[in-house]
C-alpha cells in the first residue's frame, strides 16, 4: 500500500487528463468523426501508460498492482487502435469505446474492492468503475447514436471519471504522508 500511496500523483494525473479530454468534448461537440478518434486514441494511449506505469511502479509492493497493468494494457491497445487503424476505429468507434469502459470499469473495482482495507473513501473507485460499466452498457445499446451525443456521453463519463480519480489521488496522498509520519 505503501507504494501505492507514494505515487498518488499518478492517479491524480489521470483524473486531469480525464476532465481535459471532457472539456474538449463539450466544447467541441460536433467535431468531426476523424478528430473525436484522433483525441480519443490520445487519450486512451496516454491513459494507459499511466496506468501501466503505476502498476509496474507498485509491483513489488502491492498485490493489486495487476489491475493497474490490466487496465493500462486495456487503454495503451485502445489507443493504439484508434490512432493507427483510423478508418476501421470510425466505423468500430462505439464497440471500442464501449468495450473499453466496461473493462476498464469492472477492474477499477476490482481494484477499490482490494484497496477497501487499505483507504478510506475507496468506494469512489467503485463508483468510477460503474460508471464506466454502465457508460459502456449504454453505447453498446445505442450504437448508432450520433457523433455529437457520443462525445457528450464521453464528456460526462470522463468528467466523472477524471473528478472520482483526482479524489482517490488526494486521498492516496494523505495516506502517503501517514506513512512518512511512521
Amino acid at each position: 500500500m505503501h507504494e501505492l500511496a507514494k505515487y498518488w500523483w499518478l492517479v491524480v494525473l489521470r483524473g486531469v487528463l480525464a476532465v481535459l479530454f471532457a472539456l474538449v468534448a463539450f466544447i467541441w461537440p460536433a467535431i468531426t468523426l476523424a478528430i473525436l478518434v484522433v483525441f480519443l486514441g490520445a487519450y486512451l494511449l496516454v491513459d494507459g501508460i499511466f496506468a501501466l506505469i503505476h502498476g509496474f511502479t507498485v509491483m513489488k509492493t502491492d498485490r493489486s498492482w495487476w489491475g493497474f497493468v490490466l487496465v493500462g494494457l486495456a487503454g495503451i491497445a485502445a489507443g493504439l487502435i484508434a490512432l493507427f487503424m483510423p478508418g476501421i476505429t470510425a466505423l468500430f468507434l462505439v464497440t471500442l469505446v464501449a468495450l473499453w469502459s466496461v473493462v476498464t470499469g469492472i477492474l477499477e473495482i476490482v481494484i477499490a474492492i482490494r484497496l477497501r482495507k487499505e483507504i478510506t473513501g475507496e468506494w469512489m473507485l467503485i463508483v468510477a468503475g460503474i460508471f464506466s460499466v454502465i457508460f459502456g452498457i449504454l453505447l453498446f445499446m445505442q450504437p448508432i447514436a450520433g457523433v455529437v451525443v457520443i462525445s457528450w456521453w464521453l464528456g460526462i463519463y470522463a468528467l466523472f471519471l477524471g473528478i472520482f480519480l483526482i479524489s482517490v489521488g488526494f486521498r492516496l496522498k494523505k495516506v502517503s504522508k501517514e506513512f512518512k509520519h511512521i
